[in-house]
């Protein structure tokens, strides 16, 4: 789905995909729904605050295998992709922990350039057997 880079285009991200997994049988309250549900959070807000481009949108996919779920979060900033290593933020920064929770949470995550145009791919997978 195509989501304006806004916080609002975030949030609404954020509940479609907890919306989803809840259709696929992965219950609100489940733990695969808050993890899966965070990381999607954290992608989007990520692409609004830093992959943001005026007048682009942010894609968002979710995906399921028999095993696996993945989130990917397109958006359309080149230059600014995401370091192959996360570090804890200092203890007083008030931003810098969305990737290093990715990191915690997901089995494995990663970036892809945009196939066909400017931009990026997050994305990151749970394994959920």
């Amino acid at each position: 789905m195509r989501f304006t880079a806004t916080p609002r285009g975030a949030r609404l991200a954020r509940r479609l995909v907890s919306h989803r997994l809840d259709q696929w049988g992965y219950g609100y309250d489940s733990a695969v729904n808050e993890t899966v549900t965070l990381i999607a959070a954290e992608l989007a807000a990520n692409a609004v605050r830093h992959g943001h481009v005026p007048g682009r949108d942010f894609h968002l996919r979710l995906t399921v295998s028999p095993d696996t779920l993945r989130v990917e979060v397109t958006d359309t900033r080149t230059e600014r992709v995401p370091p192959r290593s996360v570090h804890e933020a200092p203890g007083d920064a008030e931003s810098g922990r969305g990737l290093l929770l990715v990191a915690r949470l997901a089995t494995r995550w990663g970036t892809v350039p945009r196939p066909a145009a400017p931009g990026k791919t997050v994305w990151a997978e749970l394994i959920t057997r």
